[in-house]
């Protein structure tokens, strides 16, 4: 569904990211790890135009993606969930997810019903502001946001930080059941270990804005991308 090839970064004159190549599937997680400052959240705003990136190509369902803006990211289908939500706080749950609305065509404003079979927290608290809610629900309802504009590639940056253990069940939960419905990638950053390893079907870990490891769950074991997380 994306695939990406060469892909370089920078902030000012520092090279954050070094040849960045990456294929998602649909269906499928792909899991970017390693330590704080790596490239990893770099990564997810180079693909979801919230950040220019210098050189490499990206194509995302067989067509060309060249350097998007966030609005084209999101309108091409590429949605991104940021570490800290970006819920908006004086805004309702409804309005939160309506705010989904934007990239897409008039005839599809409407919220889904499987939004709420996916979150049903969501629907008891539809007429609740955002800034009411507590931090797990607002990562629920920012994923819940995102799906809204029917993704093609799903990005989730550290959904569990902050969050409480029920509720990093229930989005793990969510994760695998959109894996199985088999109509989108998702690119996962993730530090809470058990929660990646369980999820990924490749992983990629990062360091100093390069990939220094690359394979597929099938091929790995737990203690070795262990260690190499730890590097």
């Amino acid at each position: 569904m994306l695939e990406i090839k060469n892909l370089t970064l920078k902030y000012g004159q520092s090279q954050i990211l070094h040849g960045i190549n990456l294929n998602a599937v649909v269906g499928e997680v792909m899991t970017v790890m390693g330590t704080n400052g790596v490239g990893k959240t770099s990564l997810l705003k180079a693909i979801s135009g919230r950040h220019p990136y210098v050189g490499g190509t990206m194509m995302l369902d067989g067509k060309p993606l060249e350097h998007p803006s966030a609005f084209d990211a999101a309108r091409a289908g590429i949605a991104y969930v940021p570490q800290g939500r970006e819920v908006f706080p004086m805004m309702t749950v409804r309005e939160n997810l309506q705010a989904g609305f934007a990239c897409l065509p008039k005839a599809d404003h409407v919220i889904p019903d499987h939004i709420f079979d996916l979150f049903p927290v969501l629907k008891e608290m539809i007429e609740r502001r955002g800034g009411d809610l507590s931090g797990g629900q607002q990562q629920q309802l920012a994923i819940a946001r995102a799906l809204i504009t029917r993704p093609k590639v799903l990005l989730l940056d550290e959904p569990t930080e902050g969050i409480q253990p029920n509720i990093t069940q229930q989005i793990g939960s969510v994760i695998k059941t959109l894996c199985d419905q088999g109509d989108m990638a998702i690119i996962l950053v993730e530090q809470f270990f058990d929660f990646a390893y369980d999820l990924g079907a490749e992983f990629k870990v990062l360091k100093r804005g390069e990939v220094i490891f690359n394979k597929r769950a099938e091929t790995l074991s737990r203690d070795e991308l262990y260690q190499q997380v730890l590097v």
